[in-house]
């Protein structure tokens, strides 16, 4: 099997399109060409050759009066294309290889398209021309633009196999970059519905106030936020590093705010100097902006986490309330 894409510069499009396949068909060989012939002998053909036909495994988007878009209206470049037609597969194959769990049909294509709206969209809007990088110039189209030689070697290299056999090299550092990009949203993902469960399972303690996770790994805020209305605090062992932590529940989505902050008084301490203000021997650290904190033992978090209540029933740390927008009438 052959996967064809152009030689030259090449872009974050091109490298995730390809990419992608060669997840699915690790053992393709990866030509980099505008030669016809080779085009035309082709299974997949990336970013070249002008025909958009998946049945034949044709992904180009250059070719004048093509219109291929989205149904939001963001127009395909060749990562969206070929994420189309195989992301859900490619999504399906790497939870099975890196997480041991297979998903169904349905699932597969929710994450895939999960995955284009916070991914593979952004790569298509930069390769056309609609969207810039992020502030300082490394969104991630930026990032594997730089794996293009760059004005030195090409100097150095000057023409011929040897400056192709770079170049080719420089593409695949491009998409094992790429790659474990994907491999990672996946994995989240994945991880994310496997917590849901044992998130929901875990044991609430004061009145349903504070929660307690026995792994602080596991993704808890989205679904804490949603369905645990009353939870204001979170235990979580950090099995890495063998402490108890204690969280804060963000309010929102889209803000910093929590439900409850941690004690003023707790901001910035460390070991004795915290210690001596909680009275908690084995406290370890609170963050300066009060939304995380840590002690050794569970007894030690459990402590901390009865005076952060403490203090919201005291009235001396206010719960969240939504700000009215500026210029709101009272």
């Amino acid at each position: 099997m052959v996967i064809v894409t152009h030689n030259g510069k090449f872009h974050a499009d091109d490298a995730w399109a390809v990419a992608v396949l060669h997840i699915l068909f690790p053992e393709a060989e990866i030509v980099r060409t505008r030669e016809p012939s080779i085009i035309e002998a082709a299974d997949f053909v990336v970013d070249v050759g002008g025909i958009w036909d998946p049945a034949s495994g044709r992904f180009d988007h250059h070719q004048k009066g093509f219109e291929g878009a989205r149904a939001s209206g963001v127009p395909y470049a060749s990562a969206g294309l070929v994420w189309r037609e195989y992301g859900a597969r490619c999504v399906a194959a790497l939870a099975a290889e890196h997480t041991g769990h297979g998903l169904d049909d349905d699932t597969a294509q929710q994450m895939a398209y999960a995955i284009d709206a916070d991914i593979v969209q952004y790569l298509d809007l930069s390769d056309v021309g609609a969207a810039k990088n992020a502030p300082g110039g490394y969104g991630m189209s930026a990032v594997v633009s730089g794996f293009n030689p760059n004005w030195l070697d090409e100097q150095r290299l000057g023409y011929g196999a040897e400056a192709e056999a770079y170049r080719l090299a420089q593409f695949r550092k491009a998409m094992d970059f790429l790659t474990e990009v994907i491999i990672n949203s996946v994995k989240y993902r994945v991880g994310a519905i496997l917590a849901l469960a044992q998130v929901r399972q875990s044991g609430t303690l004061e009145n349903g106030r504070l929660l307690f996770l026995k792994n602080a790994a596991l993704p808890w805020s989205s679904v804490v936020r949603k369905e645990m209305p009353k939870v204001l605090f979170v235990i979580s062992h950090s099995l890495s590093e063998d402490r108890h932590m204690l969280h804060t529940v963000p309010a929102t989505t889209d803000t910093f705010d929590a439900r409850a902050d941690l004690p003023e008084s707790w901001a910035g301490l460390r070991d004795d100097d915290l210690a001596r203000v909680t009275g908690v021997a084995d406290a370890k650290f609170c963050h300066n902006g009060r939304f995380i904190a840590a002690a050794k033992s569970f007894d030690g978090a459990y402590a901390m986490a009865l005076q952060a209540l403490q203090a919201v029933d005291a009235g001396l740390t206010p719960l969240y309330s939504p700000r009215e927008p500026v210029g709101a009438m009272s």
